[in-house]
């Protein structure tokens, strides 16, 4: 007998999207609750090849309501600009800028960033240290150290890749219905609800008509994305970024070693916990049975810890 489908996780909070005009894109932002005189906004970035819903649990697993803003990055979700063929990580930072301008003003924030999303939080707050009041980087740990004589490799093998992505090579895959999605999240944490994937999908992805008339699902993120940058990550530039950051830092990381299974020993969390005494105020939190996705896998566990830190002063 065939397993019935389940049925799509519920949300407990509704989110209402925002499109927002700004630096020539129309940037998407999912909000939760409405604006607080007497309460700190919650802005949380999501990662790599992510969407701002993928905050969902976690939104509805916090006890304390909050007002939440949630923005997809360029080239991701429901955030829409002109066609690019390589994106410039400095493009996030200015993006937060603006939005937060065009949201909060000149209010202090509580920035919470996941993976890409942790990595610019981290680097944000060591430029505006006066708009963060306090910051959780979920397994946010920035790159492996490179020297000056990648430089050469990097720029040929970014170029090449620009051409690979105009021959259509580094396409993203499309699945032939929701159900197939989720089972691609699935797929990838295997600790994922088969509820939870399947709502996450309907906002993962969408559905694009095909040549013989039928539909098929999209990942929600330009190909472009896939492109190497151009630039070498310098660990001296965060490091400096890092010393500059005034707020309370919250460092979250998983139970599984994401690390070691990303960069089989060229950068540790040996290495990440290194850099990160440069932060003047930092603490480091394990979640467990959890990997990457800990947002996903242990939600009423992250939760209870954001809340501690937030509310803690």
């Amino acid at each position: 007998m065939p397993q019935a489908t389940p049925l799509p996780y519920q949300p407990q909070r509704i989110s209402q999207s925002l499109f927002v005009p700004l630096r020539g894109h129309r940037h998407h932002v999912r909000q939760w609750g409405q604006p607080r005189t007497d309460q700190t906004p919650l802005v949380m970035v999501h990662g790599w090849m992510d969407v701002a819903a993928s905050y969902q649990f976690v939104v509805d697993a916090l006890q304390q309501e909050r007002w939440v803003l949630a923005p997809d990055w360029r080239g991701f979700g429901e955030t829409t600009g002109p066609f690019c063929d390589h994106y410039v990580f400095a493009d996030y930072l200015a993006d937060l800028d603006f939005l937060l301008d065009h949201l909060v003003g000149e209010r202090p924030i509580d920035l919470v960033g996941h993976s890409m999303g942790g990595n610019i939080a981290m680097m944000y707050s060591g430029i505006r240290p006066e708009r963060i009041r306090r910051l959780i980087n979920l397994e946010g740990f920035g790159m492996a150290s490179t020297q000056a004589a990648q430089a050469p490799g990097r720029y040929a093998q970014w170029m090449d890749e620009l051409k690979a992505l105009q021959r259509g090579e580094m396409a993203l895959k499309t699945y032939p219905d929701l159900a197939a999605v989720a089972a691609r999240l699935v797929k990838t944490n295997s600790r994922l609800k088969p509820d939870q994937a399947l709502w996450l999908a309907a906002h993962w992805s969408e559905a694009v008509p095909q040549t013989d008339g039928g539909t098929a699902f999209r990942i929600r993120g330009e190909a472009a994305h896939k492109v190497v940058s151009a630039q070498l990550y310098r660990v001296e530039e965060a490091l400096a970024l890092y010393q500059r950051i005034s707020a309370p830092v919250l460092v979250v990381e998983a139970s599984d070693d994401s690390l070691s299974q990303w960069w089989k020993g060229k950068f540790s969390l040996e290495e990440f916990h290194q850099r990160l005494k440069q932060v003047p105020q930092c603490q480091i939190e394990v979640v467990p049975d959890s990997g990457h996705m800990l947002h996903h896998d242990q939600p009423q566990y992250l939760a209870q810890l954001m809340a501690s830190f937030l509310n803690d002063g």
